[in-house]
């Protein structure tokens, strides 16, 4: 019918802003950034409108030591450093069994000096650039201060060298290792191409070290262990959990995040619970 689908343009929050807020607007489907989620959230007591949000992530990636380690090497690096880094659901803290770390390491910072960074368009190019210059120096931004915070970067950690790149928003994918949870870049989304890697001891190690952050959209076990992986995605405290692999995504499978990572479901059956309302109708014959 007419008007069943209309799309709406603008530039900055305003044109999102007047939505979330109007009285006539009773649902609200948003992906983006938590802060922005929030700002939702508060604009729609108004009307007290049904929301579906599935915002910023800070996904944990577990490798043990008895994994595949090419396959999980290669799904790690492909976990972060796809579309630029720039997926709610990167899995940008990297946690590898101490007795694998070096290799691992090793062979994740290979295939990141590797990339092939560029214009998106060239059939060659692997990864292309970040969406905006506000959002280069915000990624810049958070290389710097890995650094302060005593992080060490292994490989990246720099704009793109080929001079005919300098007026994009190219930044090479980076690897920082000695990373702690208390350090900013191991707490906050940078939603870019930096991967902060942590070794840990055993299983109840590296579950205190994934659910220790406010988000909790997605996670990954890389394990040959059925019973191990089992418990890894029972403890694990996210939407989402791949085992040896990541980023399976179907539309008849719910997708959505815990905690600051918004509530709701995107696919599956479950979507559609949002979008409807419940009406009890009792008739006297």
């Amino acid at each position: 019918p007419p008007g069943v689908v209309n799309v709406v343009t603008g530039r900055g929050p305003v044109v999102g802003a007047a939505l979330a807020g109007h009285p006539d607007v009773d649902k609200i489907s948003f992906t983006g950034s938590t802060s922005t989620g929030q700002e939702i959230v508060r604009a729609s007591a108004g009307n007290m409108k049904r929301l579906t949000l599935e915002l910023g992530g800070k996904s944990p990636n577990v490798l043990f030591d008895d994994a595949d380690l090419e396959l999980a090497i290669a799904g790690a690096a492909s976990a972060i450093f796809v579309n630029a880094g720039q997926v709610c659901s990167a899995g940008s803290r990297l946690y590898v069994q101490q007795s694998i770390h070096d290799e691992v390491i090793d062979g994740i910072s290979r295939i990141a000096a590797g990339i092939r960074v560029g214009n998106g368009l060239d059939p060659a190019v692997e990864m292309g650039p970040l969406v905006s210059s506000g959002q280069r120096d915000r990624v810049v931004g958070y290389l710097e201060l890995g650094q302060s915070e005593g992080a060490t970067m292994v490989t990246g950690g720099e704009l793109a060298s080929d001079p005919n790149l300098d007026g994009g928003y190219f930044v090479r994918p980076t690897v920082f290792t000695d990373v702690n949870g208390g350090m900013r870049i191991s707490r906050e989304e940078i939603f870019g191409p930096v991967v902060v890697a942590t070794p840990f001891d055993d299983i109840d190690h590296v579950i205190a070290l994934s659910n220790a952050t406010p988000f909790g959209l997605a996670s990954g076990v890389w394990t040959r262990d059925i019973g191990r992986a089992q418990a890894m995605a029972r403890a694990l405290q996210a939407g989402t959990v791949w085992i040896n692999s990541w980023q399976a995504m179907d539309p008849a499978v719910p997708f959505g995040g815990w905690k600051l990572s918004g509530y709701g479901r995107e696919s599956g059956t479950e979507q559609l619970d949002a979008y409807l309302n419940t009406k009890t109708i009792w008739v006297r014959s």
